[in-house]
């Protein structure tokens, strides 16, 4: 089970990210830009990340005991909920976490860590 201490200490891992309390919550973003990749939830149980909007059903009907969206506010944007108690380990929610950070990362950053950039990204 993840911890809100756990996305916190995985997230600013993450080259140029910075932590930043922003509407009572504390949010992951890019330092460069100020790009949000994270954030948490004001009671620490959820993060919402970056997830195309084409992506977020299929993932939620695949494991809705950890995917999630809050009717209403998340419709609009591309992000997604993860319920921390669903989340395995500090392995999975790196990777949740690291797919949602190259969402906000502009190209120079990338380009600066191929070893995070997708396999076979151009």
């Amino acid at each position: 089970m993840a911890t809100a201490d756990d996305v916190r200490r995985l997230a600013l891992s993450l080259p140029g990210a910075m932590e930043k309390l922003a509407w009572g919550m504390p949010t992951f973003r890019l330092e460069s830009g100020g790009k949000i990749f994270a954030s948490l939830d004001d009671d620490d149980r959820a993060m919402g990340v970056k997830c195309p909007k084409e992506d977020r059903e299929e993932l939620i009907a695949s494991e809705p005991e950890k995917f999630f969206m809050r009717a209403g506010h998340d419709d609009n944007y591309a992000w997604l909920r993860v319920r921390l108690a669903a989340v395995e380990d500090d392995e999975e929610l790196y990777a949740i976490l690291l797919d949602s950070w190259r969402q906000a990362a502009p190209r120079r950053l990338l380009d600066a860590h191929p070893d995070l950039a997708r396999p076979g990204a151009p």
